[in-house]
């Protein structure tokens, strides 16, 4: 199809707008593909998945792989260790991200603009620097081995006070001012008005959380990242292929 004869779909608002969405559920549909070959791999045998030339649909079918796989080492747990440690950073993440936004967003108080800077100039130290003084903390206050000692030190965040902080900026103060004319306090104005405004940020500050706690690369390399992997019973996904 030419150029002159796109012309005509691409004034159409409702074709274009058809054209944008099928063009996002192909990228969409090439993502899946790596995803895909790993599922129909997990049904191959052996040596055909060791093969120097491998196929993409297995010559036949092995369910048992997975049986087997659950069967070496305790996945369920470790995938529910996933699930805990991502849900529980991702939680407290949001809420004293929210806190501190709105703090920084709308109280006024001596050198909040400073210490705002001072916060944000954190995202500058790369963590691997602070990797070996936060092992330490968490083993002076006893946190080794247990879930308060692998969640809490992955929990705050300057990025997420950023991210909120300035969203909240955007959000007209007028809306805030009606409510506390009404009488509402600032908890309330904060709780029935702000936060349920600032839903599509906290969803988005959410998604990266988890998605960066489940992905966590640091904890698969470095052994002394998540004091709870020292223990099978406390062992993340990342953590448990890496050992």
């Amino acid at each position: 199809m030419t150029t002159n004869a796109l012309a005509p779909l691409l004034k159409n608002p409702v074709a274009t707008r058809k054209l944008v969405v099928f063009a996002c559920y192909l990228v969409t549909a090439l993502t899946l593909v790596p995803v895909v070959m790993m599922v129909l791999v997990a049904f191959q045998s052996d040596a055909e998945s060791m093969a120097a030339q491998p196929s993409f649909w297995p010559s036949s079918w092995h369910p048992e792989n997975l049986k087997r796989a659950f069967e070496l080492v305790p996945l369920g747990r470790y995938l529910l260790n996933t699930i805990i440690f991502a849900a529980g950073t991702t939680l407290l993440e949001t809420v004293t991200a929210a806190l501190a936004a709105y703090a920084f967003a709308r109280l006024n108080f001596p050198g909040r603009n400073l210490l705002f800077g001072i916060y944000l100039a954190t995202l500058m130290i790369p963590s691997q620097v602070t990797l070996i003084p936060q092992f330490i903390l968490v083993a002076k206050l006893h946190g080794i081995d247990t879930w308060p000692g692998m969640i809490l030190p992955h929990a705050f965040t300057a990025l997420g006070v950023f991210l909120l902080r300035q969203f909240f900026l955007g959000i007209p103060r007028d809306y805030e001012e009606a409510a506390r004319l009404d009488g509402a306090n600032r908890w309330q104005a904060f709780t029935r008005v702000i936060v349920p405004l600032a839903v599509p940020a906290i969803a988005t500050l959410a998604v990266f959380k988890f998605i960066g706690q489940w992905n966590n690369l640091l904890v698969k390399i470095s052994p002394i990242l998540l004091p709870c992997a020292e223990t099978p019973r406390n062992r993340s996904t990342r953590v448990s292929i890496a050992v």
